[in-house]
């Protein structure tokens, strides 16, 4: 995929993105709502064919990232892990996101793509019911972060919904 989006350009990340990824999950304030994992980790994800890495640019310098999980799963299901940018408020994690699910239905046979948002994360919940994701519950304690287990609620698009409003 490489979109062009309002001077935005999304595009699967390399190895030579991840300074920029755990810089800016590691944004202060994101603490609260946004996972972190370790050089490693990340370099691994990127090398696994079940994660796929976007990134988002603006003027040739990343300003967001997404990873998915379960990228071409056989179930047809595929996970938003993390989306994040840098600077919040500006509608360049709506653009991406939306140009993520564009891709995922195009590229896989996925059916579903969900994601799962910390209930109180109001702003996240807003933008995801915009671009078409529905609340389907809450899985109670399904998140190990910040050594606390923490509700998600589960949100989903389904293809034939994502195909009638494009």
């Amino acid at each position: 995929m490489n979109s062009n989006n309002a001077n935005i350009i999304i595009a699967r990340a390399s190895k030579d993105d991840v300074p920029f990824i755990m810089a800016t999950e590691r944004t202060d304030g994101y603490d609260a709502f946004v996972g972190r994992w370790d050089e490693a980790r990340h370099l691994a994800a990127l090398d696994d064919r079940n994660y796929a890495y976007f990134i988002a640019r603006e003027a040739g310098h990343p300003v967001a990232f997404t990873i998915v999980r379960d990228w071409a799963s056989p179930e047809r299901a595929t996970g938003v892990k993390r989306i994040v940018v840098s600077r919040p408020g500006n509608g360049v994690g709506r653009r991406l996101l939306r140009a993520v699910v564009d891709t995922i239905f195009a590229d896989t046979y996925a059916h579903r793509v969900w994601l799962g948002v910390f209930p109180e994360n109001a702003r996240a919940r807003s933008v995801y019911e915009a671009i078409g994701f529905k609340a389907e519950g809450v899985a109670r304690g399904s998140a190990f972060f910040g050594g606390v287990h923490r509700d998600e609620l589960i949100m989903s698009v389904l293809r034939p919904e994502w195909m009638a409003v494009r």
